[in-house]
């Protein structure tokens, strides 16, 4: 105990490196009980408890009544470990889970993903979070309400802020319940409703203080779990123990064998599934390098835009802190997605490559179809196999697999020890919680500070406000594990919606409120509405609801801007309306330009209030 007396913040160091020492100590102890005969589906369960009762323990032990430490964690979270619960934040089930299973399926083109992703940092770091820091606001709309003035804008950034945010949630749990599924083997439609318990522990008592430690902690399991598989593949296949600079031998490899089984489409498609083959490696079809540019540029424009990742840098204790709290997120998100490309070629592989043990292409259907691994993930419905020819050989147009498993799947495709199932399981939920956590905290906070605090209740007090929070919190929950439930669209898919609906509503009227003195509320009013709804209604229009394959049944998307990258027209009539209706309106009074002249000096004290 001598190690961690005194304050938390004192000892941070020493606290984490213990839990890390702990965690690894708990994977060795996993690996000796499988191999005294402990099944793997208990060594399944006890990853995926152990980690959430750890998670669920911080959330209680950073418990607070406080309103700044509810909504900001008291604004002392260092750097180095605010870009760790960042980076925890921002790998979603997307980048976790997803992102991988998109390039396994869908190559060159959702390399975009990481592009935009990535470089959407770069943005949050020169146009947004370290002015928005100084500001001294609690939540986005907190920002928008008092830089442009009035309740309606403040209304119109808690909107939008709620579709982009609660749309981007619903995925988070919908890759909880995917692990769940698989873990504790129960139905997908429970697993959700298992995940959003985990989730509400971790952040319903202690708020933004509670959600930054649990990040911390998650991003540590997440991480390990990224990269032991793919560094234990790359081994296996003699590529060396770091694959990020020699998997391009490995795709050459898969090119290869892929040519010699040949790339026929399935003769009878499988709903929800994709089927085993690769596209081309670079651009095809038309506008094939506009679509890779506009879909990087939604995702870089939501990036700055999500209002669960600007809140993480109101956290910091100063400006120049959430400067580099911006440059440890892209180290510790540059770790997983320098990763993502690696795993997704080295997996693919171990299925093709008939010198590898594991390879299952070629090989007699049957003998396939008694493997342990195709038959658990065909009962829950995320695989399956099929010999439509009827030659009794499993072709490589009759595997199909559900892309948001092929992360999750990969330790079993491998043929490694199970307890790296397991490993990979926590690590995937870890990720799933980490951002619906943040997620559900801004909303929550977004509905209880800006629309019931700031707008109906202004005098309620202190206890008032963080039980509606609470209250938000887990209704908001419920309702995203209900819309979750239905499987709408896919993990990636519903991510680049939220990012599109974020950046049609709020990137001008939050950068040029930044940036342009003379942007007023009814432009940014202006923005936010036209800009949503605009970019709203351009998905309604081409996007196939109904999912039977007519491709776009109302219009055809313009210029190749499909549904996954509306945020480009959401944003184009931002810009025009907020300029437009701005130099037609008067001008903001001298205080407001000269509080946005403050915003943009780095050193002094925040403009607003500690406490407002």
């Amino acid at each position: 105990m001598a190690l961690i007396q005194g304050r938390f913040l004192d000892n941070i160091g020493r606290v984490y490196g213990i839990y890390t020492g702990g965690f690894i100590a708990f994977i060795i102890l996993m690996a000796i009980l499988e191999q005294l005969g402990v099944g793997a589906d208990t060594i399944g369960i006890l990853f995926v408890a152990f980690t959430i009762a750890i998670y669920a323990l911080i959330g209680w032990l950073s418990r607070t009544m406080e309103v700044d430490a509810y909504y900001v964690a008291g604004r002392q979270v260092p750097a180095v470990y605010n870009g760790m619960a960042t980076a925890a934040d921002w790998m979603s089930g997307a980048s976790f889970v997803a992102l991988a299973g998109g390039i396994y399926f869908g190559g060159y083109g959702y390399m975009a993903f990481i592009v935009g992703w990535t470089g959407g940092y770069v943005l949050v770091n020169s146009l947004m979070a370290p002015y928005l820091r100084k500001f001294g606001c609690y939540t986005v709309p907190d920002y928008i309400g008092t830089r442009y003035g009035g309740n309606l804008a403040r209304f119109c950034a808690v909107v939008v802020l709620v579709v982009a945010s609660f749309t981007y949630v619903t995925a988070q749990i919908n890759a909880t319940g995917t692990i769940a599924a698989r873990a504790l083997h129960i139905p997908f439609s429970v697993g959700v409703w298992f995940g959003l318990l985990g989730i509400l522990l971790c952040s319903m008592l202690g708020g933004m203080r509670a959600v930054t430690w649990t990040q911390v902690a998650q991003y540590i399991v997440l991480i390990i779990a990224y990269l032991v598989p793919v560094i234990w593949m790359s081994n296996v296949q003699g590529f060396g123990i770091i694959p990020h600079f020699t998997y391009g031998e490995a795709a050459s490899t898969l090119s290869q064998f892929e040519a010699q089984y040949g790339l026929n489409p399935p003769a009878e498609a499988i709903a929800g599934l994709s089927v085993l083959t690769t596209p081309h490696t670079g651009p095809v079809g038309e506008y094939a390098e506009w679509k890779f540019v506009t879909l990087a540029l939604s995702m870089m424009a939501g990036t700055a835009s999500l209002p669960h990742i600007l809140m993480r840098y109101f956290t910091t204790p100063s400006v120049r802190s959430a400067r580099r709290s911006v440059a440890w997120s892209l180290l510790f998100i540059f770790l997983l997605y320098f990763t993502a490309p690696a795993l997704a070629t080295l997996t693919k592989l171990q299925l093709l490559d008939p010198s590898l043990p594991t390879a299952i292409i070629g090989k007699p259907f049957e003998e396939v179809a008694s493997l342990a691994w195709i038959q658990n993930w065909s009962s829950v419905g995320f695989l399956a196999i099929a010999d439509q020819n009827a030659d009794g050989i499993l072709q490589l147009n009759e595997f199909f697999m559900r892309p948001d498993i092929v992360v999750l799947a990969t330790p079993e495709i491998a043929g490694l020890p199970y307890v790296i199932s397991g490993l990979v399981a926590a690590g995937g939920m870890a990720a799933a919680m980490s951002t619906a956590d943040g997620l559900l905290l801004a909303i929550a906070n977004a509905l209880s500070h800006d629309l019931y605090y700031k707008m109906i209740d202004p005098k309620a007090d202190t206890s008032v406000r963080l039980i509606v929070a609470r209250i938000l919190l887990i209704c908001i929950g419920a309702l995203g594990a209900l819309i979750a439930s239905l499987q709408l669209t896919g993990i990636l898919g519903a991510v680049a919606w939220a990012f599109c609906f974020a950046c049609s509503g709020l990137f001008f009227p939050l950068t040029l409120g930044v940036w342009w003195k003379r942007a007023n509320r009814q432009g940014a009013i202006a923005g936010m509405i036209i800009g949503f709804l605009a970019g709203s209604l351009y998905l309604y229009l081409v996007n196939d609801w109904d999912g039977a394959g007519a491709a776009y049944p109302i219009m055809s998307p313009w210029i190749g801007l499909d549904n996954l990258r509306f945020g480009i027209v959401g944003m184009a009539a931002s810009l025009v309306s907020m300029v437009v209706v701005t130099l037609m309106t008067p001008a903001p009074d001298e205080e407001i330009q000269r509080m946005v002249e403050d915003t943009r000096v780095p050193v002094g004290p925040p403009i607003l209030a500690a406490k407002h």
